[in-house]
Parts: structure tokens; C-alpha cells; sequence
């Protein structure tokens, strides 16, 4: 029996025995299996890392931003580094008593004060771009039938956007201008106004932007109708002309004398009759500085006018209009332009108080940059006409009414805004365009 008892206890060692070993082994595969799931958890982390990355990679690796379609972003955030697109830059011309730009492009003393200059530089071709980019869409769809009304507006908007509109600081540096035909300058429609482009009209889109107060004053003329491109092609040579003259030490008679010749060497068919192209002798081209449109000279686009020199780093609206008629303007129509005197005080002579609590959101708002009477509107003023003529009456507040030639007659403008850097005559909107 002992035998027996013995051979059972062996038996009963050998299935322990085979208990612990499969134990043994559970336990391994148990650390095997939580060792994998280790590893596939390291693995789904890295690569989840991985697609991070790439996703940032992704989102870094875009490139530059572009443009949407209409315009809708700030110029500011397409060029962020704050280098903008120079315009046109020209050598000087030499003028007749040889006080001319000689080697400014290459003289260092020239280059490093354009070096002190740069960031007015950068923030007037900020306000060129700003046109640009405008004007090019604008032009893609303007078409008659549509309301001067809303082309204005549509301009404007997008125009806010991409000069990033900020108070005074940045914005449009005057309404916009949309003269029709026999009207050359300073027409934009008020409230209420219906007026509707037409195929045959001739049409000027006058328009600027400024940051900080160094403003862009920059015009075009639209035609749908081929039979004004004599008249636009005269108007455009007399302003490219204007621009070529212009430089240091050059006189504003000369300038005024070449333009003219340029411009009345042009004749237009109208319908069966022939007109030469006038140039407009009471409108002209005009000095521009810091939160001011006309800064003091006057560029003539007829011979004799003042013997004024330009002078180095002055800015020059350069613009000039031909007409039809019997190239002179006069005052007509509702008035819709308004500016603030440069030279007037603030409020000593107005007693009204209407007036005066007008003339405060004028300042507030526009400063002394032109505005209109739909920017009031925008603004939300009211009732505000006897006001604004209170302040036009002491003087404060300018009206700039529309200017006109003779009714059935067509006029043209093009316009350019040009620095006159220490080394170089800068077009600062010159664009494919024009």
C-alpha cells in the first residue's frame, strides 16, 4: 500500500508541477500582451505626434496669403513684413540751367537720407496698394445700368478693408469722385441720388487712402464706348507727360506748357464732328503733405503759370483733364464734397450750438481730409444741413461743389501721385493699368 500512496503523491507533484508551469507561462503571455499593447499605444502616439507635426507643417507651409475675390484683406497682413510694392522709380530730367538730380541714384548721401525716410515711404506705398488693388477690381465690374450710388459705395467698402480703416490713423483720404460727362471733378452722389451710369457716358472715378495722413490721390476714366479713346489716350499721354517733366528744381510753368502742348495735339470724332481736346486751364495738379489734399502748389496743365520750383522730397498729385467743351469749369449742381479749412480754428466763431457739436465729430472723424455729406449719413448724423452750412458761412468748412464744362460736352481725367524722393522721382501708383 505504501507503494501505491507514493506513486499517487508523484503523480499529484507532476500536475502541480504542470499547474505552475502553465502559470508560469499565463503570466508570461499576460506581460507579453500588456508589453504589446505598450508598444501599439508608443506607436499610435507617435505617429499621432507625427501627424501633428505635419498638420502644423501643413499649416505653416501655405505660403504667402493671397487676395480673395472681391478684395477683402488688409494690405498689411499680405505683406507683413511692412516692405511694400515700389512704384515706378525714374531718373530726374535734366532741366535747361543744369540744376538738375546729376547722379543722385548713385550719391550715398542722397540714399542714406531716403534710409531715414523709410517708414513714410512704406506707409504711402501701403495707401498705393490699397488703390491698386481696388481700383483693378472695380474696374472689372462696373457696368452701365448700374447706380452711381452703389459703385461709390462698393468702392468705398472695399477700399475701408484694405487700407484697414482705423479712425484717422488710416482710411480714404476723400470721397470718391464719379463725374459724368460734361462734369470733370468733385460729383458724388448724396442720398436719394438715382443717377445711373450709362453705355455712352464718360465716366471719372476720383479716389484715395492714406495711413497716418500720407495720402495717395489717384484717378482714371471709364468708357464703354470706343469712340471717346482718342480723348482718354490724349488725357493719359498729357498726364504721363506731366509726370515725365516733373523733378527737382523744374518749374511748374514748364510743366503746365508741356502738358498742353501734348494734350490739345489731339482731336476726337464725335458723332460726325470733330473736336481738339482742351486742356481744362482752371483745374490742375496740386502739392500734397500730412492730412492734406492741396498743399499749397499748384501744377498747371496750360502754359503760364507760376515759375515755382519743385523741391526734393515733396509729394505731387499729378493729374490732368481734357475736355470738349471750351475746357473751363464752373460751379453747378448740388454740392456733396466738403472739407475743413487747413488754416481754420476749431470753433471761436461758431455760436450755434448744433454747429458746434457738427463741427466736433468733423474733426473727430475726418479731420482735416475732405468727407461727404453719405459719410454722415454713415456715421449717424441726422438733420444736420443748416448745421454744416453755419460752418461754411464762418468760414470753417469748405463746400467743393461739382465742376462742370459746357452740358453736351465730354471730359477726361488720369491722375498719379509721384514722390520726389533724394535720388529719384517715385510714381507711387502706377499700376499695369495705366
Amino acid at each position: 500500500m505504501a507503494d501505491k500512496l507514493k506513486t499517487e503523491e508523484n503523480s499529484q507533484k507532476e500536475v502541480d508541477e504542470d499547474d505552475d508551469i502553465e502559470d508560469i507561462e499565463n503570466v508570461d503571455e499576460s506581460a507579453k500582451s500588456k508589453k504589446k499593447k505598450k508598444k501599439r499605444k508608443k506607436k499610435k502616439a507617435d505617429g499621432d505626434g507625427k501627424k501633428k507635426k505635419k498638420n502644423k507643417k501643413k499649416k505653416g507651409g501655405n505660403g504667402p496669403v493671397k487676395q480673395t475675390t472681391p478684395p477683402s484683406i488688409p494690405i498689411s497682413e499680405l505683406f507683413p513684413n511692412g516692405n511694400y510694392p515700389e512704384g515706378e522709380v525714374c531718373e530726374y530730367p535734366v532741366v535747361q540751367d543744369m540744376r538738375s538730380a546729376k547722379d543722385r541714384m548713385t550719391d550715398e548721401e542722397k540714399k542714406a537720407l531716403e534710409k531715414a525716410q523709410y517708414y513714410l515711404y512704406e506707409e504711402v506705398r501701403q495707401a498705393a496698394e490699397a488703390h491698386r488693388q481696388t481700383r483693378q477690381y472695380m474696374k472689372s465690374i462696373i457696368k452701365p445700368g448700374m447706380l452711381m450710388f452703389d459703385i461709390c459705395e462698393t468702392l468705398e467698402g472695399i477700399s475701408r478693408k484694405l487700407i484697414n480703416e482705423k479712425g484717422l490713423e488710416a482710411g480714404l483720404a476723400f470721397p470718391t469722385g464719379c463725374s459724368l460727362n460734361y462734369c470733370a471733378a468733385h460729383y458724388t452722389p448724396n442720398a436719394g441720388d438715382k443717377t445711373v451710369l450709362n453705355y455712352e457716358d464718360v465716366c471719372k472715378i476720383d479716389f484715395g487712402t492714406h495711413v497716418n495722413g500720407h495720402l495717395v490721390d489717384c484717378a482714371f476714366t471709364l468708357t464703354f464706348d470706343n469712340k471717346y479713346d482718342e480723348l482718354l489716350k490724349a488725357v493719359k499721354d498729357a498726364t504721363n507727360t506731366g509726370i515725365r517733366e516733373a523733378g527737382i528744381d523744374v518749374r511748374l510753368c514748364d510743366i503746365g506748357a508741356a502738358i498742353q502742348e501734348v494734350m490739345e495735339s489731339y482731336e476726337v470724332e464725335l458723332d460726325g464732328k470733330t473736336y481738339q481736346v482742351k486742356s481744362i486751364r482752371n483745374l490742375n495738379g496740386h502739392s500734397v503733405s500730412q492730412y492734406r489734399i492741396h498743399a499749397g502748389k499748384t501744377v498747371p496743365i496750360v502754359k503760364g503759370g507760376e515759375a515755382t520750383r519743385m523741391e526734393e522730397g515733396e509729394f505731387y498729385a499729378i493729374e490732368t483733364f481734357g475736355s470738349t467743351g471750351k475746357g473751363v469749369v464752373h460751379d453747378d449742381m448740388e454740392t456733396s464734397h466738403y472739407m475743413k479749412n487747413f488754416e481754420a480754428g476749431n470753433s471761436a466763431a461758431v455760436r450755434v450750438a448744433k454747429s458746434k457739436q457738427l463741427l466736433q465729430v468733423i474733426n473727430q472723424n475726418f479731420g482735416t481730409l475732405a468727407f461727404c455729406r453719405r459719410w454722415l449719413d454713415r456715421i449717424g448724423q441726422s438733420k444736420y444741413l443748416l448745421s454744416l452750412k453755419n460752418l461754411c458761412d464762418v468760414g470753417i468748412i469748405d463746400p467743393y461743389p461739382p465742376l462742370c464744362d459746357i452740358k453736351g460736352s465730354y471730359t477726361a481725367q488720369f491722375e498719379h501721385t509721384i514722390l520726389l524722393r533724394p535720388t529719384c522721382k517715385e510714381v507711387l501708383t502706377r499700376g499695369d493699368d495705366y
